[in-house]
């Protein structure tokens, strides 16, 4: 009989090298031992080293830090951005940890779908009271705002209509009152648009979509100006485990390596691709910031620096029949509610992020039963504007 050797169940060392990885290691250590109990006192009071994952993991920060650099957060003051589990567990972790009952939210009128059933019928139920209104127009923002505000949430770039923000007149009013101006920045990224240079006191991101850019990861980021304000998120993040893991901050960041190059190509490509489907006689609007055509395309072109991104949206003709048609003539291109991923998705938000709306609401914001979001990827340029002017031809 074999003697099983008394330490085969014990943790080894890591091996010593003189050399380091070239690639960063992936760490699923749930816990990390400490030497004592003295020392693990001064880990938590200093916040040095790690204790548990649920409070932090090596992967995590390291994501996080690349953001930060990003968002040109390490350039205004001492960044410590926040990766949690999703995108809405980063807008979540935000509420919770920096509001309480008898606090007022204002948000844009056309938020993410999800945030704005977090702020219209959640956050209610918490004691938090909320109003909408247009991103587009400062002065309907301030109108909105009572004794009690305690923050304004707005995206730069509307989803899925692709309005553009005041984002200067915003800054200002939440600023000068002392409001807390939270920006989720998903749609422009930081290649567009940095909200730390611009006023902003919190910036989200849902690092799912274009930072990680492969749809294989589910996570959010969310950074603050205030190390207090980042102290509360991140305790609200951990007591209500929104904790990522660490294998997706592992492919989050080698995805972030070619995030500067996926950008600029589908950008480019985006720009051609509006134009090419405004010539389609079935198309009635096109929408994207840098077409003269857009309703803020002045606002655009300042605010973004002659960029448009890699979202725009078109409306069809001939409503839900035409949407069926579209989509079957373009079996290539993905039909589905995400955005951000290397290959190119299409979006009908009356069937999907917008459908809990009565059609009154929808048509109120400009989603109709022929509104399409696009994602544009990094496919081949003349091969997928082929693709999508065909089959919207197809469809008329």
């Amino acid at each position: 009989m074999s003697r099983i050797p008394k330490s085969l169940v014990r943790r080894t060392g890591w091996p010593s090298s003189t050399s380091r990885p070239v690639v960063t290691p992936l760490q699923t250590s749930v816990v990390y031992a400490s030497p004592d109990p003295d020392a693990l006192d001064q880990q938590y009071e200093h916040g040095t080293g790690y204790t548990y994952a649920r409070e932090g993991h090596p992967n995590a920060d390291v994501l996080a830090a690349k953001i930060d650099m990003l968002e040109g957060a390490p350039d205004l003051f001492e960044a410590a951005g926040i990766v949690t589990g999703s995108g809405m567990s980063a807008v979540g972790a935000t509420f919770l940890g920096l509001l309480k009952q008898g606090d007022h939210v204002v948000g844009g009128d056309q938020l993410y779908g999800r945030t704005l059933r977090l702020m219209t019928q959640d956050l209610p139920k918490l004691g938090i009271e909320t109003s909408l209104a247009d991103p587009t127009d400062a002065r309907a923002i301030e109108a909105a705002i009572r004794p009690n505000t305690k923050m304004i949430v707005v995206e730069v770039i509307s989803n899925p209509t692709i309005r553009v923000a005041d984002m200067e007149g915003i800054a200002q009013i939440a600023n000068a009152r002392g409001i807390l101006l939270v920006v989720d920045n998903t749609f422009t990224t930081p290649r567009l648009y940095q909200p730390f240079a611009h006023g902003a006191d919190i910036v989200i991101h849902s690092v799912t979509k274009l930072l990680a850019g492969h749809s294989d990861v589910t996570l959010g980021y969310v950074a603050c100006k205030d190390p207090e304000h980042r102290t509360l998120i991140d305790t609200a993040n951990a007591s209500w485990g929104m904790t990522p893991s660490p294998f997706d901050c592992w492919l989050a960041e080698r995805g972030m390596h070619s995030f500067d190059l996926r950008f600029d190509r589908a950008q480019a490509t985006a720009t051609r691709l509006a134009d090419a489907l405004a010539e389609v006689s079935g198309v009635t609007r096109v929408i994207y910031p840098t077409r003269p055509d857009h309703p803020d395309h002045n606002r655009a072109m300042g605010l973004l620096g002659g960029r448009g991104g890699n979202m725009l949206s078109f409306e069809l003709v001939g409503g839900r029949a035409a949407a069926n048609a579209m989509t079957r003539a373009a079996p290539d291109v993905a039909f589905a509610p995400t955005l951000g991923d290397v290959g190119t998705t299409l979006s009908h938000p009356a069937s999907s992020s917008h459908r809990a709306l009565t059609e009154a609401d929808r048509t109120a914001l400009g989603i109709s039963e022929g509104f399409f979001r696009v994602s544009v990827g990094i496919e081949e340029p003349d091969l997928l504007i082929e693709e999508m002017v065909n089959s919207a031809q197809a469809a008329s």
